[in-house]
């Protein structure tokens, strides 16, 4: 067997990470039962970022081919484009959750999959849908079809509760919006239209489980998948900014890969001895300030302390905004 194809049939460790996702003056994740307000749970203003939002950004880094982040990476990890669409032996990076993709699409690649209708050119053809499964489908696929994936983000919940404000926003109105005559409006109002968390410290969990990847209900992803997904996780928000969204970032994102496929460490007492804890406030009711230096308003864990019971993969825990565990290397071309 060829490197190559031992890098790519290389196994997916199991694995288990938290993000500290920090927010300030801006809206991670509007509700659309609110207004666009931040999300906030009901019972103690806590703030919320879904890890659907959260995998958004990861397809969009992917999906814009065009962009600096994808350019760079696919450079890194030898992705080239030598038929039309960007692949490395033989796994193809389209998105199958593409706004512009037609389900037509989707059911005749299925219906003209490799080994009489397996699945497997659906497979090799979308990133996303190797990693983070799918429910889109169609019903030509009778029952042969993908449900669950590899990597999965839960729900971000905010140390403390958030402070929400609300204000207004005025620009000047276009020049078609004044009639021939000259007159009309001169400028536009959106009436609190700008909705932001003055600022929140969040905590994300996310897991690797390989068993996602293979038998009949696999989704067929492999090594090199999950290895860009990690190298993506600190592009995530610097580079998909929106005028709502101008400060969110990635202060730590936490990884440590179990020593076996069964679990070797307390997923629950991992997350919360990697969980900021606010400052002189043992029960995390104060929301916190924009302007502050966030170690002044955290306690922001640097390292797991002495008392966790459990074992890593080479002992070591990584934090991705900084660093990769050393598989991923294997990948690099450069």
């Amino acid at each position: 067997m060829s490197n190559e194809s031992n890098k790519i049939n290389q196994s997916i460790p199991r694995a288990t990470g938290l993000m500290v996702i920090v927010v300030e003056n801006s809206n991670p994740n509007g509700d659309p039962d609110q207004e666009n307000d931040p999300r906030r749970r009901s019972h103690d203003s806590r703030g919320m970022i879904t890890g659907v939002s959260f995998k958004r950004k990861l397809r969009d880094l992917v999906l814009r081919k065009e962009d600096p982040v994808w350019q760079k990476l696919a450079e890194t990890f030898g992705i080239t484009q030598p038929a039309g669409l960007w692949s490395r032996n033989g796994f193809c990076f389209d998105i199958l959750e593409d706004r512009d993709l037609k389900g037509s699409e989707i059911t005749n690649l299925i219906q003209e999959g490799e080994n009489g209708g397996d699945l497997a050119a659906f497979q090799k053809r979308y990133w996303d849908g190797r990693v983070f499964g799918n429910t889109f489908l169609p019903e030509e696929t009778k029952g042969n079809h993908i449900r669950s994936g590899v990597a999965h983000f839960g729900l971000a919940v905010s140390v403390a509760p958030v402070r929400v404000h609300r204000l207004t926003k005025t620009k000047m109105a276009p020049p078609g919006g004044q009639s021939e005559s000259g007159e009309g409006p001169s400028r536009g109002m959106a009436p609190l239209a700008h909705r932001v968390v003055e600022h929140g410290v969040y905590c994300m969990p996310f897991f690797i489980n390989p068993t996602g990847a293979q038998g009949k209900r696999g989704t067929g992803c492999t090594a090199l998948d999950i290895a860009l997904l990690l190298k993506l996780i600190r592009y995530a928000y610097p580079h998909t900014k929106s005028d709502i969204r101008p400060l969110v970032e990635v202060r730590h994102a936490w990884y440590a890969e179990h020593e076996d496929d069964l679990g070797s460490f307390s997923e629950f007492d991992f997350i919360e001895k990697l969980s900021p804890k606010r400052k002189g406030d043992p029960k995390n009711t104060v929301a916190s300030v924009s302007g502050v230096p966030l170690k002044e308003q955290y306690d922001v864990p640097e390292a797991l302390p002495n008392d966790f019971r459990g074992t890593f993969r080479g002992g070591k825990l990584y934090d991705l905004t900084s660093e990769l565990p050393p598989w991923c290397d294997t990948f690099s071309i450069k």
